[in-house]
């Protein structure tokens, strides 16, 4: 396994060569950034264009990257909005009815031959879909990423307390639907 190289190490090998570097900061994040965006996207195809809008967007801006936070929390926020971007003109362009949407949302992910979820997983995706954007992205980042309230604050700019509150009615809301399942 590849040691993780810090920060510093990273804009380092970006100023000495941008392709480069730019190719050691995407083998350290690609992972969990498209695990972050499949999550709030849902499919496989529409998760691989997002993290290439996503690393698109970083390696257009990283020379306008302030050290004021991490590296992986700019990203993740970079890939948090160009992920409600796409949401919000995906929303735009269905014309089905809101009925329609879950038995869609629940055919498409049984079609995509890159979940492989069971019928427990396929419940909590369903209940995830149904929260609104901010409590959803709270709790794919609290649960699924394991983030701190502190670097979601920092990547949000919410504070951790409107953060702990969104993981907590999410969790709320998804239990809710699970048992009335």
């Amino acid at each position: 396994m590849k040691a993780q190289l810090t920060d510093e190490q990273i804009l380092e090998l970006i100023q000495l060569n941008k392709d480069g570097g730019f190719r050691s900061l995407m083998h350290q994040f690609q992972e969990p950034i498209y695990w972050h965006i499949r999550r709030m996207v849902t499919l496989h195809d529409d998760a691989n264009d997002v993290l290439q809008n996503t690393f698109i967007k970083v390696y257009k801006n990283i020379g306008k990257f302030n050290r004021d936070s991490k590296i992986y929390t700019w990203i993740y926020r970079i890939a948090t909005n160009e992920s409600i971007t796409f949401l919000n003109r995906k929303k735009k362009k269905r014309t089905e009815a809101i009925d329609g949407d879950e038995n869609s949302i629940e055919y498409s992910l049984r079609a995509d031959t890159f979940f492989d979820g069971n019928e427990a997983e396929l419940a909590l995706q369903k209940a995830i879909l149904q929260l609104p954007e901010k409590q959803k992205t709270v709790f794919n980042l609290r649960y699924y990423d394991e983030m701190s309230y502190k670097d979601m604050s920092e990547m949000l700019e919410t504070s951790v307390g409107a953060l702990k509150a969104s993981y907590h009615h999410a969790v709320k809301k998804i239990e809710n639907y699970v048992k009335g399942q």
